[in-house]
């Protein structure tokens, strides 16, 4: 399954009223839920498995935060899958970004890990990294903010 093929199928449920959508092709099975509490979440469900049960998560805490008046001005990347995230694209090389860094819109920024495939998020704005959200290495959620970027003036 191709990653813009699950990122319509989870916008789909998001703006629907579906609470729940099961698919599977070429032998590939996902589960997309919709947790009220939470927002929609991604699941990769071997093909051979014919049921999954899934209990609500909970809700990443959010790191803390300085300033939390002046974040509301900054413009947030948001990750658009479940997955694991990785600032650079192989362990022994150099982040893609670093806070203070200027980016441009279309810059690459990390790597988000889903299913095996490599999924690199890239900046939708110009401007100056002001706050990684995520460690390098860590899970993920559907639309959790990964950086918080300055937009270019």
């Amino acid at each position: 399954m191709d990653i813009s093929y699950i990122k319509k199928i989870i916008k789909l449920v998001e703006h629907s009223n579906i609470d729940e959508l099961e698919l599977e092709e070429e032998g590939k099975k996902i589960k997309v839920a919709r947790n009220r509490n939470s927002g929609v979440q991604l699941q990769a469900v071997p093909a051979q498995i014919s049921q999954v049960h899934s209990s609500p998560q909970p809700e990443a805490e959010k790191p803390a935060v300085s300033n939390p008046v002046s974040e509301t001005k900054y413009h947030e990347v948001r990750s658009p899958i479940v997955g694991t995230f990785y600032r650079a694209p192989a362990p022994d090389a150099d982040p893609y970004t670093e806070v203070g860094q200027s980016v441009k819109a279309g810059a690459v920024l990390c790597i988000v890990e889903a299913m095996k495939l490599m999924n690199e998020i890239e900046s939708d704005c110009d401007g100056t990294i002001v706050k990684i959200m995520v460690e390098n290495g860590k899970p993920v959620e559907y639309n959790q903010v990964l950086f918080l970027i300055e937009p270019a003036k």
